[in-house]
């Protein structure tokens, strides 16, 4: 299969200078403000945005090295498969986030809700809709009872580098 590149569109702003501590989810930073600074000459591509309460940002977990196709996630001490779990140590180091827009300013926006490290590049944006992106009757796997776990759960770091394990 060809290989595929991505160029950053832009960087994330938060106050997690390092990945030990961090909220694991969204949910569990609630009211933690952060900034996108979008490049420059992609600032048209912000147009109508601002009618959207939340959005989607995905991103490179530039600090992931490596992968392991089994692991123990924040949230459990059984060894899961990679993609049934959302930790940066993948394949492909990417994230995903849905956080609340505050506001944009020219190429800026202001979020809110942010679980991302400070200086995390930035590869897309995209308008959170409800009526396309939830699911009532979904299920949750291995997860089932552990949901409410992300907010008192902090990130240790186990997953930056493969060859920890």
């Amino acid at each position: 299969m060809e290989e595929i590149s991505f160029r950053p569109i832009g960087v994330i702003r938060s106050p997690f200078n390092d990945v030990e501590g961090m909220p694991i989810q969204p949910s569990a930073s609630k009211g933690t403000r952060g900034m996108v600074e979008l490049n420059p000459d992609l600032e048209l591509g912000l147009k109508d945005l601002d009618g959207f309460s939340h959005i989607i940002l995905l991103y490179h977990f530039h600090l992931s090295r490596g992968y392991s196709l089994e692991l123990k996630p924040f949230l459990d001490d059984t060894l899961r498969g990679v993609f049934a779990t959302r930790a940066p140590r993948r394949p492909n180091a990417l994230g995903l986030s849905v956080v609340r827009l505050i506001r944009i300013i020219g190429n800026v926006l202001e979020i809110q809700d942010v679980d991302i490290l400070d200086k995390t590049p930035l590869l897309d944006i995209k308008p959170f809709v409800p009526e396309f992106d939830n699911r009532e009757a979904a299920s949750i796997g291995w997860l089932a009872g552990k949901i409410g776990r992300p907010v008192s759960t902090r990130a240790d770091g186990r997953f930056k580098d493969a060859s920890e394990d």
